[in-house]
């Protein structure tokens, strides 16, 4: 999806990155107004004849590869800016909004459980050679079956900030992911798990409580050319098979947990409803209790439970989630399983349930957001709003 080689040499770096966004939102079906904006950017102001040149080349003379009644309300959008501006716009433009006009109409696109292609691009910066999952290319793009309205009831098919959040944080990073068995909890479309998959994790194992929600999951893995297997894997795996699981929290038994046995879960905007908090915690309490541990200490222990280390603590949620205590204690922490949660905290109260939940529940719920930060690969996606989302680390 990358600007071809030979119109590259006649463009600097800058204005090469500018289109790069405008092309990345546009494959991600971002809002007009931030294409509107990356047009602008582009043109040094004003959304020039060679910026609907390239949209022409690279989006429009392709839309039957783009989901049509968003195009068209991008075109609309887009004639509507260069008019203002008394600028030109491009006959071919005009021609195609006029085929869009009579083709489509506007009620075909209300329909709740309609399904649409977004492409997530990361894009890597320049002289990112130490990260393993850096393609040559600098742009990794996953093509994502989703949700055309995530507010009908298909919140599970549509894509959230916190799971963009850990896809950067995996891509990043690595080295925490990769030889090591991965387990995500309320998988979605699947995002995370091509990450994962992506940084050579020794197992993906995802899962989801909502079966359509799980089907989709499935077809979006093999869109993205991963085997779909649905037996708990034994031993390693191949890096192109994932295992995708039907676990509804409520009902999830103690044994099918422990047949997972991962060394980390994730979770992404897992801590939303209160109902389903004390399922959770119970889940992530079987999942970070091995029987057993690494350096042969019982999970009960005071040293396995971490009461020896010494912590640079500063409090944070009323004194129950601390913030991430130093290197000297990651030695353990490598050996245990693992827990990383993003979330929004949307609402306070039900986030200190959360909390209180895990404190009763003997976990350490450590807040990681200062100290384990991603590389921004999302940095076009003006919906997405990074700043507002947590990691928090929990273990036993």
């Amino acid at each position: 999806m990358a600007t071809p080689a030979a119109e590259e040499q006649e463009l600097n770096p800058s204005l090469r990155n500018d289109l790069q966004y405008l092309l990345s939102s546009i494959l991600a079906m971002e809002p007009s107004e931030s294409l509107i904006s990356h047009a602008r950017t582009c043109g040094g102001g004003s959304i020039t004849e060679q910026v609907q040149n390239f949209l022409w080349d690279h989006c429009f003379s392709k839309h039957v590869d783009f989901y049509a009644p968003y195009l068209k309300s991008f075109l609309k959008k887009l004639i509507t800016q260069v008019e203002l501006d008394h600028g030109y716009v491009l006959d071919q433009l005009y021609e195609l909004y006029a085929q869009y006009m009579t083709s489509f109409k506007d009620a075909s696109s209300g329909k709740s459980n309609a399904r649409i292609c977004k492409r997530i691009s990361f894009l890597f910066p320049d002289g990112c050679s130490e990260l393993q999952s850096c393609p040559d290319s600098r742009v990794l793009v996953f093509p994502l079956q989703c949700s055309l309205n995530m507010l009908e009831g298909d919140t599970g098919c549509s894509i959230w900030p916190s799971s963009l959040f850990l896809s950067e944080l995996i891509l990043s990073h690595p080295e925490l992911f990769s030889n090591k068995s991965c387990f995500e909890i309320g998988s979605g479309v699947g995002l995370v798990g091509l990450c994962l998959a992506h940084a050579k994790a020794s197992k993906v194992i995802l899962s989801d409580g909502d079966l359509s929600t799980l089907a989709n999951m499935k077809f979006n893995l093999e869109l993205n050319h991963l085997n779909v297997a649905t037996d708990m894997p034994q031993g390693n795996k191949d890096s192109s098979t994932v295992t995708c699981m039907y676990l509804p929290w409520e009902s999830a038994s103690e044994s099918q947990l422990q047949d997972i046995m991962p060394d980390i879960i994730l979770g992404a905007d897992v801590i939303y409803d209160p109902v389903c908090l004390p399922h959770l915690i119970r889940l992530l309490t079987i999942l970070l209790n091995r029987t057993e541990s690494h350096n042969g200490l019982s999970p009960n222990s005071k040293h396995a439970n971490g009461e020896h280390n010494n912590r640079d603590a500063s409090d944070r949620f009323d004194g129950r989630c601390s913030t991430v205590y130093n290197n000297a204690s990651n030695v353990l922490a490598k050996e245990a399983p693992v827990a990383y949660i993003a979330c929004v905290i949307r609402n306070i109260e039900t986030f200190n349930y959360f909390l209180s939940l895990g404190d009763q529940a003997n976990l350490d719920i450590v807040d990681l957001t200062d100290s384990l930060k991603p590389i921004k690969l999302l940095r076009y996606m003006q919906s997405y709003n990074e700043a507002g989302v947590r990691l928090l680390r929990v273990t036993c």
